[in-house]
């Protein structure tokens, strides 16, 4: 059990975030017998384990890492990709929209990488679900293993289906869409709400939230919000402290709604 582990020093299975003076940084899972090489040397894991989190390990050639536990934002930019993931200033902003917590049942349609899936599921965790939907069997297989790599996997659910073909749970407390073409979808995901349950979207141009508006004004969604995320980053050094060269700018448009009831339900 948790109570049980020494919280303040490196466990086999941990992920640690090796950082080194040059700022570059690696993800490891921790595993007793196993290298970790780099152009500056290798280390043994077992080197590793037992250390205090943010102490220092060096290489066989002398090279140093500092040993610090991950972010979430670092654990989700450090998945395996083959496709463009939802950025984390986005994922922190719809989970609060979309006000998903410990004991959430969300539905996701467009899985891809499973960086979004990933946060989700540490989120919603030890109650909560989620249910992942992916047409693409190579994709999905992608998520999955990224995914299982953080031990999320007992909290998610991996479905291959064209979501045309419609949603398998209802009364969800949240869908989110990450498809190219949502509107063509809001009938399954209003099925798959529960009443007053919460809808978002992704989409990446202003001819799509246009689609989606015309077609969730059109399929019983209300309270729309139509949002737009913009993240600048400073040298943080206090002689000089200015805005860094690059931002984060548009990255896609979220767009929300809510799930109204078809029909009054009949009184019992």
């Amino acid at each position: 059990m948790d109570s049980e582990r020494d919280l303040t020093r490196i466990q086999p299975g941990d992920i640690v975030l090796l950082s080194g003076h040059d700022r570059r940084e690696f993800l490891v899972v921790m595993q007793p017998g196993a290298q970790f090489q780099t152009h500056r040397g290798y280390i043994n894991h077992d080197a590793i384990i037992g250390s205090l989190w943010g102490s220092v390990v060096k290489t066989h050639l002398d090279y140093a890492y500092m040993l610090l536990p991950p972010s979430l934002e670092q654990l989700i930019r450090g998945v395996q990709r083959t496709t463009q993931i939802v950025y984390p200033k986005d994922i922190g902003y719809l989970i609060m929209k979309m006000n998903l917590g410990p004991g959430s049942r969300v539905v996701e349609a467009g899985t891809g990488s499973g960086g979004l899936t990933l946060a989700l599921a540490r989120m919603v965790r030890p109650e909560g679900h989620i249910y992942t939907y992916e047409s693409r069997l190579e994709m999905l297989e992608v998520a999955r293993r990224n995914v299982t790599r953080l031990g999320l996997e007992p909290y998610v659910t991996f479905t291959q289906r064209d979501i045309a073909a419609g949603f398998d749970q209802h009364d969800a407390d949240a869908v989110f869409l990450d498809v190219r073409e949502p509107w063509d979808y809001l009938p399954q995901v209003h099925a798959a709400l529960k009443g007053g349950g919460f809808f978002g979207a992704l989409v990446p141009t202003t001819n799509q939230v246009t689609e989606l508006l015309e077609g969730l004004a059109h399929n019983a969604f209300g309270f729309v919000q139509v949002d737009e995320l913009l993240l600048r980053s400073y040298k943080a050094v206090a002689a000089r402290l200015r805005p860094m060269d690059r931002m984060v700018a548009h990255t896609g448009y979220l767009i929300f709604a809510r799930a109204l009831l078809l029909e009054e339900p009949e009184a019992p």
